[in-house]
This record gives structure tokens, sequence and C-alpha cells, in this order.
């Protein structure tokens, strides 16, 4: 039966199963380049290189969240609840105090970027502030002191990444094949079945990446709502918060794919429920799905 330590580990298990898929993909693209130009090396610098663009997004995604949000940090007079919410959650989890930041939306929603629990901030928005009890909106800064600790931002950055660098290697070497013509000494004595079969994996392999990366995220939500509600032992309260996030309809004024997964909701105010295609497609879990898993928690705890 299902429980708010089963939850936990069973999405920490599917992450990091979907991580590993990842990475096998941009190797098996590196592998294609490399056979297909009869050149190994190839293989070596695209694993090199998503290491070190990996390395480069975690560093600074904490700065690019804030800065493509419009976020400012939160004043402690004016803000002193939020800021004693999350010193008490951040407490009982047994973090540092995150910096706290503020968004000027009314579109209820928050996140937490940061490379490590040290240097990690959480945001909130106007509009959430306005609209959530206090216990509602604790169960929401537990759900993104849990991303924290759960050391979600590390993986959502790297899917990311590594997402976006398929498509790039995918695009250069189609190019390369097309445009170019490659070198037809390279091709000389290999199956053409083989080298349409490549061509054709090469073609697929960004879709697949971006349905790996979006899958992760959405693990990562449910991942998050468990331990949320592990910290507060109050899973009615983050249930009740996202039914008001959820009825807001409107998009976020400063909403971008590039950080949409780090929201609690999605910032495009797009729902897509009921839909199976529409869901492989989503940041977020239907939010009826969140819903009803913390539902479940509560009535096995």
């Amino acid at each position: 039966m299902a429980s708010l330590y089963t939850q936990k580990g069973a999405n920490i298990r599917r992450t990091w199963l979907l991580m590993t898929a990842f990475f096998l993909l941009v190797i098996a693209i590196g592998y294609v380049m490399a056979w297909y130009l009869d050149n190994p090396g190839i293989l070596y610098i695209a694993v090199a290189f998503s290491i070190m663009m990996n390395i480069t997004a975690y560093w600074f995604s904490d700065k690019i969240a804030l800065s493509s949000t419009g976020a400012k940090e939160a004043d402690p007079t004016q803000y002193l609840e939020l800021h004693r919410a999350v010193e008490n959650l951040a407490i009982t989890a047994g973090l540092p105090k995150p910096r706290v930041y503020v968004i000027d939306d009314p579109a209820p929603n928050a996140f937490a970027a940061g490379r490590n629990p040290k240097h990690a901030v959480v945001a909130v928005t106007t509009g959430l502030l306005a609209r959530l009890e206090k216990t509602e909106l604790e169960g929401v800064l537990a759900h993104e002191l849990s991303h924290i600790g759960n050391r979600d931002i590390l993986v959502m950055t790297v899917a990311v990444v590594l997402a976006g660098f398929v498509s790039v290697l995918a695009d250069l070497f189609l190019r390369f094949s097309f445009f170019s013509g490659g070198n037809s000494n390279s091709r000389e004595g290999k199956n053409p079945v083989m080298l349409i079969m490549g061509i054709v994996a090469i073609i697929l392999a960004p879709i697949a990446a971006q349905l790996i990366q979006l899958a992760i995220s959405r693990k990562r939500e449910f991942l998050a709502d468990a331990s949320g509600a592990l910290l507060t032992r109050y899973p009615d309260a983050l249930a009740s918060a996202l039914k008001k996030i959820s009825s807001y309809q409107a998009p976020m004024r400063r909403a971008t794919h590039a950080t949409a997964h780090l929201f609690i909701s999605n910032p495009f105010g797009a729902d897509g429920r009921g839909k199976f295609i529409a869901k492989m497609f989503m940041t977020h879990p239907p939010v009826e799905e969140r819903i009803a898993a913390l539902v479940e928690m509560r009535n096995v705890q």
C-alpha cells in the first residue's frame, strides 16, 4: 500500500532511471556520429561537452531563474511572516534557510532554484501570498524546500540542458549530412540500412529527449509533493493550495519555457487535462492526479 515514504522512494527510483536513459541517449547520438564519420573522438567530445554544459547551467541556475522572472529579494520587514514560515520549515527539514524572493505577479505560483542547499533561493508571487491561507502557503513552501532537500534542482537542470544539447547535436549532424554531404570516404563499406536507421534515430532523438525531460520534471513534482506533505504532516494544505493555484487560468507575465519546470504549477496556465498525448508534453502532472496522490497519502498515514 502506498504511503508518504513509499511514494517518495518510488519517485526517486523512477527519476534516476529516466536520467540514466537520458545519458544513454546522449551517448547513443555521439556513437552514431562517431560511426558515421569514422571518428571515435566525437563520442568523447559529445559526452564531455554535455557534462560541461550541465555544470555551467547548474552553477548559474538561480541567477537565470531570478532574472527571467523579475524576482526581487523579499524585504524582511514587509514580508516578515513569509520569512518566518520559510525559516521554520527549513529548520524542520534540516536545511539552511534559503534566500527569499517575491515576484510581482497576480498569478499564484512559486519556485526554488540554486546549485545546492547552501546557495538556494525560494521565490513566490504576490498572487500566491494574496490567495493562500497560512497552512496552504506553508504547504507550498514545504514543497519548494523539498525540491532543495531532494536535490531536484540539480536533476531538473541536468534534464533541461541535456534535452537542449541532444537537439543541438542532432541538428548539427543533420546539417552536416544533408547540406555538406559528409565525408564520402567515411561512408564506404557501411551498410545503407544502418545509415538510414542511424539518420532516423538522430531525427527522433530530440523528441525522445524532450519527452524524457518532461517525464523527469513531472516525477520531481510528485516527489516534492510527497516530501512536502511529509515535512508538514498535513497533505490537505498542499492539496487545497494546488486547487487554488490551478483555478487561476491566466499565465504569468514573464513565463518562459526555460524556467517553466521550476515552478510548482505550469506558469502558462494551460492544463491539457484528460488527454494522454497532451500529458506527455506537460512540464507538470495534472493537478487532479497530484491532489489524488496527496489524498491517498493522508488516508494511509
